[in-house]
């Protein structure tokens, strides 16, 4: 029998901790695209899950170091190889305290950063979020953590190339590409960015659009058939402000097994991509 990992969120709980957490995940992915050599996609500037939240991983500069949002007890964790530590409390602070965090830390490490992210030069003051909740950051990462572990699951049987699992600083998701090594034509091939075909599986705990956390699958290019496809109850297709599958995060958890319902769902839209997408079917 599963164990269903995936906790209540409540959007207007987590709102204003959402909120925080996603300024902060951006001063550590300013941070990364200033350290880290590109790679394509900009998988370089991406954070990972890790045991209590997301982190940059080790960063290869003078000093080897790693940043890390603890979640579970809601820290901003600091670690370098000469065994120097930091933490400091998340309480709401800004951005703009994290970022100074950051630069006090590098800069004792012998690290100049020459960017906005260690500096925080010449940003409008960064808005505090007196609202933060110790608990709401718990339960994202919980449900972060419990969205990791399904998605390895489902990277576990896919043959082809996938990327990272990650969290986009500037949107707050996480998600995992796959990319089955066909090019679009018509692209330059030399475009990392926009020649290769690709699905995206991700999790966002709410956007502009959809004010609720949600699951949502898209496709580039994004082949005819596929928005025609049937699609398990408690899903849908959405057009508004993008085009992909959709499954609400609170419509997840009326299942009797989330986890493997989410399986289902992701393996079913990635049979599909095979059949539509492959040998010039898009």
């Amino acid at each position: 029998m599963s164990t269903n990992r995936f906790s209540t969120l409540d959007p207007a709980h987590i709102d204003t901790t959402r909120a925080a957490l996603h300024d902060y995940a951006r001063v550590l992915g300013d941070l990364l695209k200033e350290c880290r050599t590109q790679r394509k996609h900009w998988w370089h500037a991406s954070l990972r899950p890790s045991l209590n939240g997301l982190t940059t991983g080790v960063v290869s500069a003078a000093v080897d170091f790693e940043l890390e949002l603890d979640l579970r007890n809601s820290l901003l964790e600091m670690r370098a190889a000469t065994d120097a530590r930091s933490s400091e409390p998340l309480r709401g602070q800004s951005a703009q305290s994290i970022r100074e965090s950051v630069r006090e830390f590098l800069t004792a490490l012998g690290i100049e950063s020459g960017g906005n992210a260690a500096r925080g030069g010449g940003e409008a003051p960064a808005p505090e979020h007196p609202g933060y909740s110790a608990e709401a950051a718990q339960q994202i990462g919980e449900s972060f953590g419990a969205v990791n572990a399904s998605m390895v699951e489902f990277r576990s049987g896919i043959r082809e190339e996938t990327s990272p699992i990650q969290v986009w600083p500037h949107h707050f998701d996480l998600s995992m590409v796959w990319l089955p090594g066909e090019r679009i034509p018509g692209q330059d091939p030399a475009d990392g960015e926009n020649a290769d075909k690709q699905m995206n599986f991700g999790f966002t705990l709410g956007d502009d659009a959809i004010p609720n956390p949600y699951f949502y699958v898209t496709a580039y290019p994004l082949p005819d058939a596929l928005p025609e496809l049937p699609v398990p109850e408690g899903t849908s297709w959405n057009t508004t402000g993008f085009s992909g599958a959709l499954l609400h995060y609170h419509d997840l958890l009326e299942t009797p097994d989330p986890a493997t319902f989410l399986l289902g769902w992701w393996r079913g839209l990635l049979a599909a991509g095979h059949e539509h997408m492959l040998g010039g079917d898009s």
